[in-house]
């Protein structure tokens, strides 16, 4: 089996993450999109985000996973919007089965952290393993810094995601 790797990205942070993680482990690498356009501002993003929560409204997604019973490792990567998941990865861990599926978590955030994602992602597939998250500072966008992971940043998280990926046994 292979693993699959989804993330959400707004600005390129996590889908850099995802792109150094697809580097190492292969398998199948997936960007969620929602069927509705979201904000390109940021603090509209993130208000929309809030209301979403504050409702429990989980926005339909555009992005379609065929056989997914195919996988058995599942990376999951989104930033971190009022220390949370953004709503569209919950649509998306209420779309599938994790069953007997391991879960490898990984976020960006503007410096808070990973919030209550690792507690979201547990509660959303059960009985499935969930590793330890890799949790990775991205850009800081209500200060102008959208795309954070490039250059210099970008080598320094590459051996962040190498030296995770040896922690929780998935690299030789």
């Amino acid at each position: 089996m292979k693993p699959l790797i989804v993330y959400y990205s707004r600005t390129g942070n996590t889908k850099a993450v995802a792109k150094l993680i697809h580097a190492q482990v292969g398998g199948d690498l997936v960007a969620l999109e929602t069927q509705e356009k979201r904000p390109k501002n940021y603090r509209a993003e993130v208000d929309l985000n809030a209301r979403e929560q504050l409702q429990n409204q989980l926005p339909p997604l555009k992005t379609n996973i065929p056989d997914f019973e195919q996988y058995d490792r599942i990376f999951i990567g989104a930033p971190t919007w009022n220390m949370a998941l953004p709503q569209a990865v919950l649509t998306f861990l209420a779309t599938y089965d994790f069953t007997d599926k391991t879960i490898i978590p990984f976020n960006t955030h503007g410096g808070y952290g990973a919030g209550q994602m690792v507690a979201q992602i547990q509660a959303a597939v059960g009985d499935a393993l969930v590793l330890p998250i890799l949790s990775v500072a991205g850009g800081q966008e209500t200060n102008g810094q959208l795309l954070a992971i490039e250059g210099p940043t970008k080598a320094a998280v590459a051996k962040e995601v190498t030296t995770w990926l040896q922690k929780s046994g998935l690299l030789a």
